[in-house]
């Protein structure tokens, strides 16, 4: 998960990064409707210094990208606000430990780039 909030709690154990720049309704509206469509393959790629890593999901026409603060990728098919793919093929504890240690430095600028392909 990403976030624009800036702080979070101990229970937050699967965010990845914190003071992200967008959420889900700040992303253009080609993307959020090409998200829409069941073939869509959706990628987020994060990226730290040297290291990065993606994770692959796909859309759904339930998805609705109006969620101001949080993107979301759901190995599951669950479908809320926040959500940003579903059937993701990576959860949080699949995130590369290098990739993680480098996140819990703090004050790192991670690169987020998603995109979506019919």
């Amino acid at each position: 998960m990403l976030t624009t909030d800036h702080e979070l709690t101990l229970r937050g154990d699967c965010i990845a990064t914190v003071s992200s720049e967008k959420g889900l309704s700040d992303l253009n509206s080609e993307l959020r409707n090409a998200a829409k469509n069941e073939e869509a393959r959706i990628t987020m790629k994060l990226e730290v210094e040297s290291k990065s890593f993606e994770i692959h999901g796909f859309g759904h026409p339930d998805l609705t990208w109006i969620d101001p603060a949080d993107m979301v990728a759901r190995k599951s098919e669950y479908i809320c606000p926040r959500t940003l793919m579903i059937k993701a093929d990576l959860a949080s504890m699949d995130v590369p430990r290098e990739f993680v240690d480098l996140l819990k430095e703090g004050l790192q600028q991670v690169n987020v780039t998603i995109t979506v392909d019919l």
